[in-house]
């Protein structure tokens, strides 16, 4: 599925992934609007994800929960059989055989597509638990 993309258009999508709202924009009015909402889908936007199913691109919105270990996405990518978004899913979390799966395969633009969303995930993994996160708002003296 990813595959059939070119290069280009992956490393928009990467650009994208890192937060470029540039990039986001221009996938999205070039024809492209599949790989924008999969970009927010894999920073959490629901939105973005449930479009994914809605307009008939159901494999990127699994991919994405897959990329977030949904087992059930998971299960479904492996029946599905797809082994190269099997191995991409597992490489964005840091599954060193699934990176050298990529690897061995010349692969290389999704080794650096899935460096990408892991640091997305772990950046949001920190930011759901760190003290900054604390809510700071003053309680009313009586």
């Amino acid at each position: 599925m990813l595959q059939s993309y070119d290069v280009k258009i992956l490393l928009a999508l990467q650009k994208s992934l890192e937060g470029r709202r540039d990039f986001f924009k221009w996938l999205l009015e070039n024809g492209y609007p599949e790989l924008a909402a999969f970009s927010n889908a894999v920073r959490g936007d629901e939105d973005a994800l449930k479009w994914l199913f809605d307009n008939n691109y159901p494999v990127l919105g699994v991919l994405s929960d897959a990329i977030d270990n949904d087992s059930t996405a998971v299960d479904w990518l492996q029946q599905y059989g797809d082994v190269s978004l099997i191995n991409f899913a597992k490489a964005c979390r840091k599954d060193q055989l699934a990176v050298r799966w990529l690897k061995e395969n010349e692969l290389m633009v999704f080794i650096l597509l899935a460096q990408t969303i892991s640091d997305v995930l772990e950046l949001q993994s920190k930011d759901s638990h760190f003290w900054y996160r604390m809510n700071f708002r003053r309680k009313k003296r009586k």
